[in-house]
Order: structure tokens, then sequence, then C-alpha cells
């Protein structure tokens, strides 16, 4: 006959919670262990914020421990996706996120992956504040020692206000972003092919207190990004450059020849480039002759000066981004200032309000020679300062100022300054460049950073005669500077 074994009594309940104790102290604790509990409040405060969802994983409700890990989960996958795209495949990320890789029909819909981006963040914030506080619950501050239960309470509030700040900033950046590509992107035409192997852009800077129908740019430039290698020149083209030529279109018509000038006291008796803008908007009927400008994001006036400086240069531009001077120290001053080395002394100010009237009566203050870091508001007075120096010399300022702000354009400036950026750029800047370039020129952008900028400046300095300049010579200049001759190597 054989003999059952004999059965194992279950241990007795004092037993089994002791047992429970020493297995699970995070779930189940001594609490009359002051100790234990203390290192569990530490522990459990810690955990939730290295990995949310993780405390209530271990301590309380697993249900909401599983939606806190999955979203952890899923923001760090896309954290990941982010660093993997930005070291292998930059401009592949910037046009996921931005929508460039949307077709024109369903350029509506761009804004909305960042949109997805900032609900997600703004989402995971609230649920990082309510696991926290769910947290701190759990903890049980009255049952730990008792200063640390201070201890606890005041680290779980202090990684509380860094985990939903943080959140809440990554938002308000998404958004930051959403709302500056839509206002400054928002009219834009059809992407254009580099031409010759560049991006052309026509830079324009003007006050625009002054009216947009009768304003007359201040600056004038073109800016060329090789499509391949970011490499950037920049040609600075004098406001009162006279009896251009203009490229095939609707003023080349009116003017086969060059540019003879509008002989109108609203529009100015001169043929210099920067009377154009006011001749097609207000002497002209501007809409008739550019039908397409508008609804392409540009104006009128932008088009006849494109058309004037690709005749000028030789060159196709396609684009144009206008910088509204007033708004040109926010962004200087958004960028954290710029560094610049003047070569001679420059008064503010609006100018003499008499033939001769000594500069230090109207001067509001000076800019001393020497290396500075100006602020905005220098910087602006830098670029328009003309009284005690030429046009020449302004324009040579100017292109000074356009390199040092590129130079300032460095990832690390532009992470931790986003949000004041965008908002300077929204209230700064109007272009007809479509949101489909953006990733290929951050990519350029990029690359520029690590090369010098060349400049061409078409002033007499320059060996152009400012009265009767030599046309065919500067379009030599300009494809020289783009194209230079390969070196013949030595036999």
């Amino acid at each position: 006959m054989s003999i059952a074994p004999p059965r194992r009594q279950a241990p007795a309940p004092a037993a089994a919670a002791r047992h429970l104790v020493e297995e699970r102290p995070l779930r189940h604790p001594d609490q009359s262990s002051r100790a234990m509990m203390t290192r569990r409040g530490w522990w459990l405060v810690v955990l939730n914020f290295l990995i949310p969802g993780s405390a209530q994983a271990v301590a309380g409700n697993r249900r909401l421990g599983r939606i806190g890990l999955g979203a952890t989960l899923v923001l760090w996958l896309g954290l990941v996706l982010a660093v993997l795209f930005a070291l292998l495949a930059p401009m592949a990320g910037i046009s996921l996120i931005t929508g460039a890789w949307l077709p024109d029909w369903l350029s509506l819909l761009r804004g909305v992956p960042l949109l997805v981006v900032q609900g997600a963040m703004y989402a995971y914030g609230v649920l990082w504040v309510w696991l926290t506080i769910d947290t701190l619950r759990l903890v049980r501050l009255v049952k730990t020692g008792p200063i640390a239960r201070f201890g606890i309470a005041l680290l779980g509030v202090v990684l509380l206000v860094v985990s939903g700040g943080a959140a809440a900033y990554a938002g308000t950046s998404a958004g930051a972003a959403r709302d500056a590509l839509g206002a400054i992107f928002g009219a834009s035409g059809p992407s254009v092919p580099p031409s010759d192997g560049y991006y052309n852009i026509l830079l324009l800077g003007a006050d625009s207190g002054e009216g947009r129908d009768s304003m007359r740019f201040d600056s004038i430039s073109v800016v060329s990004v090789n499509a391949e290698t970011g490499a950037t020149t920049i040609t600075g083209i004098p406001r009162d450059m006279p009896h251009f030529p203009f490229s095939d279109g609707p003023m080349k018509e009116l003017y086969p020849d060059v540019h003879q000038g509008y002989a109108d006291p609203t529009c100015g008796w001169t043929s210099a480039i920067n009377q154009l803008n006011t001749e097609v908007e207000v002497c002209r009927d501007g809409d008739a002759l550019y039908p397409d400008a508008r609804a392409n994001g540009s104006t009128p006036g932008v088009e006849a000066t494109k058309d004037a400086a690709e005749g000028i240069l030789g060159i196709e531009i396609p684009y144009y981004v206008f910088i509204d001077m007033d708004g040109f120290a926010a962004l200087i001053d958004a960028l954290g200032g710029v560094d610049i080395t003047v070569e001679e002394r420059l008064p503010k100010g609006g100018g003499p309000a008499y033939d001769g009237q000594p500069v230090d009566d109207w001067a509001i203050g000076w800019i001393e020679a020497g290396p500075q870091h100006m602020d905005g508001d220098t910087a602006q007075w830098y670029a328009r300062s003309r009284y005690t120096t030429s046009d020449f010399d302004r324009m040579k300022r100017q292109r000074q100022l356009q390199e040092a702000i590129l130079a300032q354009f460095t990832p690390q400036v532009v992470l931790t300054r986003f949000q004041d950026i965008a908002a300077a750029g929204t209230n700064l800047v109007e272009t007809d460049l479509p949101q489909s370039l953006i990733p290929a020129l951050a990519d350029l952008a990029l690359k520029a950073q690590e090369q010098e900028v060349t400049t061409i400046e078409l002033t007499p300095e320059g060996g152009i005669d400012e009265s009767d300049p030599d046309y065919a010579y500067i379009r030599e200049l300009v494809q020289q500077a783009l194209h230079p001759p390969t070196p013949t190597p030595e036999p």
C-alpha cells in the first residue's frame, strides 16, 4: 500500500504578508518601517521621472502604468527616429515633419505633422503631471521619515516642473514652427529647380512704415546658393543703379533696351532700380503686367525688380525674400546679437535737419569703431547709417550684417531660441519660397556654415562705373564667381 505524501499547509496569514513584503517591497511595503518607506519613496519618485508609468506598474494601478509606459515608449521611439533622421537623413526628416513631401494640391495639410507633434507633446505633458501626482500618492509621505517626506515632496514637485515644462516647451515650439511656416510660406508658388546649379534668391530690405504702395527698396542683393555644396555668393546691387536691362517679360516689352525711368514726381524722375516698385505698383497697372504675382505670394513690384536683377546679373532669379527693416532688430535680438568689426565711427539718427548741420547736433548716439557684439537696435543703425559715409559703404555694412546673421544661425542657437526666432521671422519676412524647398535649403544652410561667403559689390571699388555700368562686364563677374574655371594641373 502506497503512502501519500503529507499535504503542504498554507502559511499563516502573518507569514504570507511577510513573504509579500520581502518579495515585493515596492508594492507591499512594511508600512511600519519608516526606513523602508523612505527608500521606497525616493525610488518611486525617481522611477516616475526616468520612466514615466513605471511607478504605477510596480506599486500602483497597473492599467495606468501600462498607459504611461506605452506613451513613454512611443516618445522614446520618436526621439530615436528624430536622432537617426538628423544624423543620417536630415533633409528627409525635415521634409517629413514640415509636410514638404505633400504635393501642392495638398499644401493645406502641410501643417498637420507639426500639429500632431504639438498635440502629442501637450498630451504627454498632461499624462506626466497626472503620473507624478499619483506617484506622490503612492509614496504615502506620512509614513516616511520626518525630514525625508519634505525632500521627497520637493523632488517630486521639481521633477514635475522640469518634465511638464519640457513637454510644454516642445509642444509650443512645434506650434511656433507650424505658425511661422504657415505665415511666411503660406501663399507660395511652384517649386523651381536650381538654375545652372544654384538657387538664386532676390533679397530686398525696406521700411514697411513708408507704406507698401510707395515703398522703395533700401537694400537690393541676390543670394546664390550652390545646390550641392551650399557655397553662398551675395551680389549687392546699388539701389541707384541706372539704365539697366530687363530679362524677357512685361518690363522688357516696355523697355526693350534699358530702363528709362517714369517721369512722374510720385514715381521719381530717374531710372534707378529702387524706383521700380513704386512705378509698377502706383504709376502702372502692375496686376495687368504680372497677373499671377499675388497668387504666387509675390507682388508686381517685386516681380519687376526680379526681372531687372536678372537682366543686370544674367542669372535666373525665381524667388525673393523681403525683410522689413522695422522688424530687423527683433531677429537680431532673437539670435542673441551679432558680432561685427566696425571700421569707422558711425552716427545714429535720421540725419541733418538742414544742410551743414553738425553731426553732433542731430546724432542720437554713436557706434564706435572696433569689434562689437551688437543688439538689434545697434545693428539696425549700422545697416542704415549713411550721412557720414557713402551709399557704397552702407552696402558693404549691410553685406557684413547678412554674413554675421548667417553665421549666428547655428543649430545650438536655433534650438535654444527657436520660439523667439520663429516669432521674429513671422513679423519680419515675406517670401514666395515654397514649403517644398524648406528641406533642401535647411540642408544647404548647414553646409554653408562651414564655408566663407563670397561677396560681389557692383560699386566703383569693384570696378563698376556708377553712372554708366558695363552690364556685360557685370554678368561676366557673376559667372566667374559662380562658376570659377577649374585649375589646369601642372605637367
